[in-house]
């Protein structure tokens, strides 16, 4: 219970902390992306500015002929100029023509155009003039403005000339940054209502990637405590039969010779098996490590092959089970590698061949090579494996079924330690098992390059050879 309270923190800690750097990540992202808009929009809207400014400006130049007056050709420009209540040398008054736009550029409800004389006196407007505006002159470039209605507007500011090129004042023209403000609140709108949402998909989001990343943790936890308890389990068997052959012995008053050697039998073959158990679970921890550089040698599988035939001989002899090797190359099949580690290989797959063959039975192993692979295969005769358990069956401390069973001696290490030696040696396995027929266990291990080409030359030679005999 408190492994299982200790992961869901531990998620709920990895969800936060994704969904709060996630979270930190799109709103600097988003804040961005509203910058980049303004940014894009300020530099629209400016261009769109001075481009009617500067049109402007040309054609009433043109027109222009004394200091501060504005001439009624030029006047005609301008849809609804009006200088009137302004004190002025002159007073032009137009009414505004319902269907004309200012030179056909803009609409008069965005722009207004000021005029100013050399002194900073405003002499008319044109077009949509706000209320409320302030008519002090400033002679800055580019200026931001807001009425007493709170509307904000946006100018510039041209000076101008006669004729005869005398500075006749200055023009300002400017547009409305409502519809832009408008524009600005909907996008703040769609990020202040989507960043809620798009945390809200992060948050499950990272739930579930979280959930995925304490998976591998969780299973390799499950995992270790199974194989501490089948550890314990495997320790206890053997520590119980010598705890009670012990105490049997100490409840004895008198102990002959031949139930005392009988009782050191039972210890030592129980001390034997805690020796193996012990030995076989370093062997898996220094493999799992792989923190220890194997010690590689040339190693020749014949000799292994060979060797391990001949010392099991005995062993399938007393089993009733014809134990045989078929040697496929007349040339030695030499790879680098540890060849203590090896001959563990092949021995565990002989030894298993064995006790799951039954009397009448036959185990045969196969060496040969095939592209750049040498291939070792175990074949037996036994009782075989079913499909459902074959991807089981290199598991620790796993049996199979009742048939592979500790009847059998056997503590559950041996096809891991196998699997173990194969990949520390890059290579791979593979089982192909046949319920009530046998079971072959092929290994594959990478042949050198220079010492697989001695090989095919070999066999090359030979081909050649046998063919000239012909």
């Amino acid at each position: 219970m408190n492994q299982n309270k200790l992961f869901r923190l531990t998620r709920i800690r990895l969800a936060l902390s994704y969904a709060i750097v996630m979270g930190l990540i799109l709103s600097l992202c988003a804040f961005g992306f509203y910058r980049a808009v303004f940014h894009a929009h300020v530099v629209a809207l400016d261009s769109e500015i001075e481009s009617v400014a500067g049109t402007l400006h040309d054609s009433l130049e043109l027109k222009l002929q004394s200091p501060g007056r504005l001439e009624p050709l030029a006047v005609k420009l301008f849809p609804n100029i009006d200088n009137c209540g302004i004190q002025a040398t002159n007073c032009i008054q137009q009414q505004p023509h319902p269907q004309r736009h200012l030179l056909g550029i803009v609409t008069k409800t965005s722009y207004y155009i000021r005029f100013f004389n050399t002194s900073g006196k405003l002499i008319a407007n044109a077009g949509y003039y706000p209320e409320g505006l302030p008519d002090i002159f400033n002679q800055k470039t580019w200026q931001f403005y807001r009425d007493n209605k709170g509307q904000e507007y946006h100018q510039i500011t041209l000076s101008l000339h006669t004729q005869n090129n005398q500075d006749w004042g200055y023009m300002q023209v400017g547009r409305s940054l409502e519809e832009f403000n408008h524009y600005l609140d909907s996008v703040k709108l769609i990020l202040v209502l989507g960043l809620p949402m798009a945390m809200a998909m992060i948050a499950g989001a990272s739930w579930w990637l979280s959930g995925l990343a304490m998976q591998p943790i969780y299973q390799s936890y499950r995992q270790i405590q199974q194989f501490t308890a089948d550890a314990a389990h495997e320790l206890r068997t053997p520590l119980a039969a010598t705890g009670a052959t012990v105490e049997s012995a100490l409840l004895m008053s008198q102990i002959d010779p031949e139930e005392t050697r009988d009782i050191l039998q039972t210890i030592q073959r129980q001390n034997q098996r805690l020796t193996t158990l012990v030995v076989d679970l370093l062997m898996l921890a220094r493999l799992d490590r792989q923190a220890q550089k194997l010690q590689r040698e040339v190693c020749c599988l014949n000799d292994i092959v060979s060797d391990l035939i001949e010392e099991f001989e005995a062993m399938a002899t007393a089993a009733g089970i014809k134990l045989t090797s078929s040697i496929q190359v007349n040339q030695n099949v030499n790879i680098t590698g540890n060849c203590d580690q090896l001959y563990r290989l092949v021995s565990n797959l002989i030894v298993n061949a064995i006790q799951y063959t039954p009397r009448g039975g036959e185990v045969t192993v196969v060496l040969d090579f095939n592209d750049y692979y040498a291939v070792i295969k175990v074949q037996d005769t036994g009782i075989g494996i079913p499909k459902h358990e074959l991807t089981r069956i290199f598991d620790r401390f796993y049996r199979v079924s009742s048939d592979r069973s500790r009847s059998g001696g056997g503590s559950g290490l041996g096809l891991a330690i196998v699997h173990a030696i194969t990949q520390a040696h890059h290579g791979s396995i593979d089982v192909q098992s046949e319920l009530g027929k046998g079971s072959t266990f092929t290994i594959k291990l990478p042949l050198n390059m220079h010492l697989l080409d001695g090989v095919r030359s070999t066999y090359l030679f030979k081909m050649l050879s046998n063919a000239k005999h012909k």
